[in-house]
């Protein structure tokens, strides 16, 4: 009966873990479709900041800037985009095991580097792994991320990148491909090179007031944080839909063992009245 007990408790253990699970599900689905709308809306925006700043780079082909130069990379700055919690899959794990790869390829030492974290899961792991790190607590991953949540952070990184203290900076993501897939991406946020990449290609000319330098040099920064909060909008699509993906196979699973858990009570119960049946017909056949 002990036996019988056990078995009933693991079964409705189950049951209600899968209810949180088959909830949060229901959860991470609602805000992946609020998220990813957010994100596909977001990006008319930078692009039309993007093509200002192509125009003035076609028009101006003698103008220079020093986030736009290119020069020996001495020291790499890394923005690791990961989530507040877990629950999310290999979500935060591709990451790390990403930075890590690229890190013992690219570097012998931690004074080759610097790292800002946005997401707590990153902060915990650089802390505890002696990790050299930008900022000093934790910048939170929320579901309604803001331009001001990590604003600090890019200003920071580009005074460092400015003053040459670094010179390169590199973000690491997860990047949404669709509901079922994500990969985890890099991109390089310092130097910006794609708008000299796409300069020659664009027809449509702008009269700048007070100078199109002038322009250029409050666009660029501009542009920086908006390229990073595309990519953070991009990052957080990715963690909603892995996290609604572990919580449907938890789900899933959580069906599974409760269907397996019913079966064998089922037989232990069967096994249990076959005994007390046996002993009562024996029983009943030493009183005859």
């Amino acid at each position: 009966m002990a036996a019988l007990r056990d078995i009933k408790n693991k079964i409705e253990a189950t049951k209600k873990t899968s209810q949180i699970t088959k909830a949060m599900n229901m959860v991470s689905a609602s805000k992946l479709r609020k998220v990813e709308k957010k994100y596909r809306s977001f990006q008319p925006i930078k692009a039309q900041v993007k093509a200002i700043l192509e125009s003035i780079l076609q028009s101006n082909p003698d103008f220079t800037h020093p986030l736009l130069k290119t020069r020996e990379i001495k020291k790499t700055g890394y923005i690791l985009v990961t989530s507040d919690r877990g629950l999310a899959g290999p979500y935060n794990a591709n990451i790390m095991k990403y930075f890590n790869q690229i890190v013992s390829e690219r570097h012998s030492s931690k004074s080759e580097f610097i790292v800002a974290t946005i997401g707590f899961k990153g902060f915990s792991y650089c802390k505890r792994n002696g990790i050299p790190l930008l900022n000093a607590e934790s910048i939170n991953s929320r579901d309604e991320i803001q331009f001001i949540d990590f604003q600090a952070m890019s200003k920071a990184f580009i005074e460092l990148y400015l003053q040459e203290q670094v010179d390169r900076i590199i973000i690491i993501y997860s990047h949404y491909v669709n509901t079922m897939s994500s990969t985890t991406a890099e991109e390089t946020l310092l130097p910006v090179t794609d708008l000299i990449e796409g300069k020659e290609s664009l027809s449509i000319q702008y009269l700048f007031e007070p100078s199109a330098e002038q322009v250029a040099s409050q666009l660029l920064p501009i542009y920086i944080e908006n390229t990073l909060y595309g990519i953070i909008l991009d990052a957080k699509t990715s963690e909603h839909s892995m996290r609604m993906t572990a919580m449907k196979s938890a789900t899933d699973n959580a069906h599974e063992v409760i269907q397996k858990q019913t079966l064998t009570y089922n037989r232990a119960r069967q096994a249990s009245i076959t005994k007390e049946l046996t002993d009562i017909i024996g029983g009943a056949n030493a009183v005859k």
